[in-house]
């Protein structure tokens, strides 16, 4: 008999992520001013890191607050009341762009996506052609509602040739796959702390080209705590941060980005999809469809639950029977989906303690399948190791 609320739980939600016990330790070091040289030092020495990470050589601006905050600071900041721009709608943060355009006054022109799939560079294209006076696109490079991935280098080329800027969330892609926001011609990427970070949530980060900055300095739109020019200057000039700042947070940003880069970033991104294609091996094996088959995110994979299935009774009773907690869909795909994540401070051979929960879960509701076969896909895939 299954015990309810086992000793220990497992976290294999799309963010937040577990956290390492040396980020932890981190975490706990007693309290330090924000004002003094031993955090200018540490502020300085997590910029530095986050560099590679976004595929930059600019400047990296850590701000207190979750990735929406860096989000609305890329819209307040590179946008105007009463302009216009294309936003990428293919899930939930899709439609967040238009959201936040909307609550800014910017006139937001939707590219709608069905769920679980990628947009086109020529969908783009169009919409640019139908809106000349667009001053950029929004999108996202991982759509983590529908574990979706967008083609960011192929939709830069599409902006770069029309003149406008390109902004994209990289919540669920920084860290997780390789981002070449320079090479690409991304002019705004942006992250936050619990995903591949393998952080508490509460820190974001924002990198703006030279267009990007150059646009902001010029910018009238209001703002005020999410001012990058300012922060920017804080940070850089001054090597503290505009307001109080996430002070523990950026201490174990600096120890997680040690790690990340002990790893090495080829190692952590190989780690990523070897632990993604095992989790999607297991679906078929279960009898089960994936969301995004064709354009699937290596941070998170959306499985299918079956017809007649209560994927929210799935997710449920994973989390308060088995103790491994995963994330159900949103909006039309509530009830229908089950979201695994696979992000920062794990490892392929976690994988199988989220499949066989999964099983696990599924046979009590009543799904026929062949016991073990989805735990076996996975593992043969993690045996390959390529």
């Amino acid at each position: 008999m299954l015990v309810k609320n086992p000793v220990k739980k497992y976290l294999f939600t799309p963010g937040p992520t577990p956290v390492p016990p040396e980020v932890l330790l981190e975490l706990a070091r007693p309290m330090i001013h924000h004002r003094t040289p031993e955090f200018s030092a540490a502020l300085d020495q997590a910029r530095e890191r986050m560099r590679p990470l976004f595929g930059t050589r600019q400047e990296v601006i850590l701000l207190a607050a979750s990735g929406t905050g860096a989000m609305e600071a890329a819209v307040t900041n590179l946008l105007g009341p009463g302009e216009h721009a294309v936003y990428v709608n293919g899930g939930k943060f899709g439609e967040r762009w238009g959201k936040l355009l909307a609550a800014h006054g910017m006139a937001g022109h939707e590219i709608r996506v069905d769920w679980g799939r990628a947009a086109r560079p020529e969908r783009v294209e169009e919409a640019l052609g139908a809106n000349p006076n667009a001053r950029a696109v929004l999108m996202q490079a991982s759509e983590t509602s529908t574990c979706a991935v967008h083609p960011v280098a192929e939709i830069a080329a599409v902006t770069q040739a029309r003149g406008v800027m390109l902004i994209v969330d990289g919540i669920t892609s920084v860290g997780v796959f390789e981002q070449k926001m320079d090479e690409w011609g991304v002019d705004a990427l942006v992250t936050g702390s619990q995903k591949a970070l393998m952080l508490p949530p509460g820190l974001a980060m924002v990198a703006l080209s030279e267009r990007a900055l150059e646009r902001a300095q010029r910018s009238r739109s209001p703002r005020y705590y999410f001012d990058l020019v300012r922060e920017l200057k804080a940070q850089r000039d001054e090597h503290t941060t505009a307001w109080t700042a996430a002070v523990s947070l950026v201490l174990g940003l600096n120890k997680s980005l040690e790690m990340i880069h002990g790893e090495g970033l080829p190692q952590v991104f190989a780690r990523h999809r070897v632990m993604a294609e095992a989790t999607r091996a297991a679906a078929p094996a279960l009898g089960l469809g994936l969301l995004a088959p064709d354009n699937p995110a290596p941070g998170v994979t959306g499985i299918l639950t079956p017809p007649g299935l209560d994927g929210s009774k799935l997710v449920r009773y994973m989390r308060d029977e088995l103790g491994v907690s995963v994330q159900g869909g949103q909006d039309q795909m509530k009830g229908k989906l089950v979201r695994i994540g696979h992000m920062g401070y794990l490892s392929p051979f976690d994988m199988l303690i989220a499949v066989a929960a999964l099983e696990t879960a599924l046979a009590h509701l009543g799904h026929r399948f062949e016991r073990g076969a989805g735990v076996a896909a996975a593992a043969r895939r993690i045996a390959e190791r390529a």
